[in-house]
């Protein structure tokens, strides 16, 4: 039974039998290793010219993925200290540019981060591979116009956008486990007492006895977070083209280091997306072709003094 399951010729010894299927075995190993697409490959996207353009108010350019650094606080132009999340863009590229069914809206699909080619899976090393980048941490698509299309491999930094300009960031939230409705929804919860008893943190009576079930969507008790959150209009405070962040005024979902995606706010009603008189870069900053930017660009508040009564 053993010869004809290790292949041992009559009058060989047991170890020599095992020595030679090692070796045969290491060798179809080093054959098949030498056909795996894992080898070191050198990335180099197609250069394409990009030239500015114009910014119209039916334009729509990319957004960027960054990553969350933490929470601090700076003061603005008024001496006013206000809480600001610092946002960092580390090697954000254009991969791929998708087309649609419709020609006037095509997306981009932006990458983050580096990824070892050994942890990044064969379909992906060869999309990579197609485009001439490198291997991305985290992939995302943003829809554009037609006249916001960047070129693959384009480089997107901090200076894309404008101090003062609104931004809409989206990340998944931190998850808080099993929560009440109390947590949860902020419910009012029951008595501290007066005859209430075991009840102070239940959601209480939860429908009629007609029609004596309980409706789809009901609030209820649990889990909490975890999931994919977008704040609004949050104002871009300060610009760091060295350090590659962006300052945000306010707090941003999820925890330090984890992916958020940042984009020109959408719902501008009775708000202006870009400060008055600011210069957009667009489709997005080019160095060489735009004028050299300071390191720090802190956005101006405007407005009056609030250390100065108003005479009023």
């Amino acid at each position: 039974m053993f010869s004809l399951l290790f292949g041992k010729r009559p009058g060989q010894s047991v170890c020599s039998s095992l020595r030679a299927l090692q070796n045969q075995l290491s060798t179809s190993a080093a054959v098949y290793r030498a056909k795996l697409p894992h080898e070191k490959m050198r990335y180099a996207p197609p250069v394409t010219e990009l030239k500015l353009g114009i910014y119209t108010p039916e334009s729509r350019r990319t957004g960027i993925i960054a990553r969350k650094k933490g929470m601090t606080g700076m003061w603005d132009e008024w001496g006013v200290r206000v809480p600001v999340t610092v946002l960092q863009l580390d090697s954000v590229k254009v991969v791929h540019i998708i087309k649609t069914s419709n020609p006037n809206h095509p997306r981009l699909q932006i990458g983050c981060g580096v990824r070892k080619e050994k942890n990044t899976t064969k379909s992906l090393l060869g999309h990579f591979k197609a485009q001439g980048i490198e291997p991305k941490a985290k992939l995302f698509e943003f829809p554009i116009t037609p006249d916001a299309v960047l070129p693959v491999g384009t480089e997107i930094t901090a200076a894309h956008f404008v101090p003062g300009q609104l931004v809409d960031v989206t990340a998944i939230s931190t998850g808080k486990g099993f929560q009440g409705v109390m947590k949860r929804w902020g419910f009012a919860g029951g008595r501290a007492s007066h005859g209430n008893s075991l009840a102070h943190r239940t959601p209480g009576s939860t429908g009629n006895i007609n029609p004596g079930r309980v409706y789809p969507g009901k609030k209820m008790p649990g889990r909490m977070g975890g999931k994919s959150v977008t704040v609004l209009r949050l104002p871009v405070m300060k610009v760091d083209t060295a350090l590659n962040c962006i300052w945000v005024k306010g707090s941003v979902p999820g925890p330090d280091e984890q992916y958020i995606k940042v984009r020109d706010s959408i719902k501008l009603v009775k708000h202006r997306l870009f400060p008055e008189g600011a210069t957009v870069p667009f489709p997005t900053y080019i160095s060489g072709q735009s004028a050299d930017l300071p390191r720090e660009t802190i956005a101006r508040v405007g407005g009056h003094d609030p250390l100065i009564p108003r005479a009023d």
